[in-house]
């Protein structure tokens, strides 16, 4: 089991599991003597905190910068102990610390009482959905083990904690440096009928089998070997939740594409038939479908996870400046990547006091806010109360962690009924015997959609066609089609001006199906936007799709690739553009 032990910074945490380790004969051995040893020579007072505090710029300061991890055993059970920074200033490093608990140990100091920090803990660990949580209250040697601070601690931090729908498993009094009611009880609290603390780790309950749960594997890789004629491509990851076996028909979200497990692959591992939640594991697929990064594998017969640009969440700020609507953010879930706005703040809740602030529009630090996120790919996720390890993320600006928190929500956006037709195209899409990385390899290039557009008197249709005759003379497969051409044919069913997304929805069909033949499709549309960029991506995968803005103006707000200005030749716009498709692999180099 893993317990996650929090608090206000010198409350007495680390001092609570150094009591713990050395009642319970979980120390090394000599490692105690050592310690005392160490204390003696540089002429200050022993303490059990310095069991865990091993880097010396938290023995200097006394207190916990980082998460330390410790183990130990009871007759009932092994457990991890992550005894997490109380300081404000590592408030993310304790959240890092919370993420992966399954219970909690809550310490407040009898002689301070309930601080800021014990209220924004106590509610990070509400916003992390853990339930079995024990307060602590420790040091009541120096408060002369008073019944009367204990009743008065418990009254308060209660109240708090019910308005925050956290209901606590119990309040314990104890003394860590005394050893009070740790491992057994004591004469000093005889006012106490209650369990110890070891008493109430061994009475908690483990969470339900995470295999029971619909299968999630984040992709973390696909691993390709050539040595021996070794053609596998193995898509790897850790499961997180379920079991998956040979021959289970899987579906990878977002992007809908579905395959037969094959052969389930480990390292210097015996051959298994299954695998399941907590394995780092590989498996193999018979049919090949083009599977990236930040995807996730997920069993086609069970509940599929929410896919969405729009989500409603509830966010912890740790950033020292606010978090606005005109920033972007890079938003990490699973080992997906995407970047992210802020499109509303709903409410902020001062985490002090539970003050809650109407008609915000930022957060600022140390505040929680529930809040709707727009990222600029769809994302594939679980709502918090289903699978917690697909409903959390953190969000990151210039290379740090600025917050976290959760997925309440699945909200629509502009895509919602688009993707789900798609998904069903995936699902009834009858494969041939070539597999897209076999195409690939056959022509020397990737399939991609080269989307070239700018405005009407540009000379975008001159830079396509141009592009296609180059390409097509280096041997390349590629073909050329302007936007016009399909208004006239497939699309003479519909109005041009009426049915402009239609218009883009059947645009961008027909660029899947050529895609999947291998080719290079170069098209030309004018003045695209990035909202029908964003349908062109919902039906195309956006890792083959490239757009180039042609001409000086940039009239829409499209997001482009590549930019061909007016006075650039023709034989200047092949040569840019096909230095940058050899940047990105969709061309091969010939030396």
């Amino acid at each position: 089991m893993n317990i996650v032990i929090v608090g206000h910074v010198d409350h007495g945490k680390s001092t609570i599991i150094g009591r713990m380790l050395a009642d319970t004969g979980s120390l090394p051995q000599g490692k105690l003597e050592q310690i005392k040893e160490n204390c003696r020579i540089n002429s200050k007072p022993f303490e059990f905190a310095f069991l865990l505090d091993a880097l010396k710029d938290e023995q200097a300061q006394g207190i916990t910068i980082d998460a330390a991890r410790v183990f130990f055993k009871t007759k009932k059970r092994d457990y991890i102990i992550i005894d997490a920074p109380g300081h404000i200033e590592f408030l993310k490093n304790m959240i890092t610390g919370a993420s992966s608990a399954e219970t909690a140990l809550l310490v407040i100091d009898a002689n301070e009482g309930v601080q800021e920090n014990s209220r924004r803990h106590g509610y990070m660990l509400s916003l992390l959905g853990i339930k079995q949580v024990v307060v602590l209250i420790n040091k009541m040697d120096l408060v002369n083990y008073d019944e009367k601070i204990f009743r008065n601690i418990t009254s308060e931090y209660s109240q708090f904690l019910s308005d925050i729908n956290l209901s606590p498993k119990a309040f314990l009094p104890v003394s860590g440096m005394k050893g009070d009611n740790i491992t057994t009880k004591s004469p000093n609290l005889s006012w106490f009928n209650g369990n110890t603390v070891l008493e109430i780790l061994d009475q908690f309950e483990t969470e339900p089998d995470k295999t029971s749960k619909p299968f999630r594997m984040p992709v973390q890789d696909v691993y390709k070997f050539t040595k021996l004629n070794d053609s596998r491509r193995i898509i790897a990851g850790t499961i997180e939740t379920g079991k998956i076996n040979e021959g289970d028909k899987i579906t990878f979200y977002p992007s809908g594409k579905n395959s037969i497990v094959k052969t389930i692959e480990g390292f210097n591992q015996p051959h298994r038939e299954s695998v399941e939640a907590g394995f780092a594991t590989g498996f193999t697929i018979k049919e090949q479908v083009y599977v990236k990064r930040g995807e996730i594998a997920v069993r086609s017969d069970e509940q599929p996870p929410c896919v969405s640009t729009r989500i409603k969440v509830s966010i912890f700020w740790l950033g020292k400046k606010p978090m606005v609507s005109k920033e972007k953010y890079i938003l990490k879930i699973g080992t997906a990547k995407v970047f992210t706005k802020l499109e509303k703040v709903i409410r902020v809740i001062d985490s002090s006091n539970l003050e809650t602030l109407e008609n915000k529009n930022s957060i600022n630090r140390n505040q929680v806010a529930e809040c709707i996120l727009k990222t600029d790919k769809q994302i594939a996720f679980d709502i918090a109360d289903t699978i917690s390890a697909t409903s959390r993320f953190v969000l990151v600006d210039d290379y740090e962690i600025r917050g976290g928190g959760i997925i309440i929500e699945n909200l629509q956006d502009n895509q919602s009924e688009l993707r789900n037709k798609v998904f069903l195209r995936n699902t009834k899409w009858i494969k041939g015997d070539i597999p897209f990385l076999q195409r690939a390899e056959r022509y020397s290039q990737r399939a991609t959609l080269l989307l070239v557009t700018g405005k009407q008197n540009s000379f975008r249709k001159e830079v396509a066609k141009n592009l296609e005759s180059k390409l097509f003379q280096e041997g390349r497969i590629v073909y050329y089609l302007g936007f016009g051409s399909l208004l006239y044919g497939m699309d003479a069913d519909l109005k041009s001006n009426e049915h402009k997304i239609e218009h883009i929805r059947r645009m961008a069909e027909i660029a899947h199906i050529i895609l999947d033949s291998g080719m290079i499709l170069v098209l030309s549309i004018r003045e695209l936007t990035q909202n029908e960029l964003e349908i062109v991506k919902t039906s195309v995968d956006d890792e083959l799709i490239e757009t180039i803005w042609v001409g000086d103006d940039i009239s829409t707000n499209i997001n482009y690739d590549l930019h061909i200005e007016s006075h650039t030749s023709l034989s200047e716009s092949y040569n840019k553009i096909k230095d940058y498709l050899q940047s990105k692999g969709i061309i091969m180099k010939v030396w």
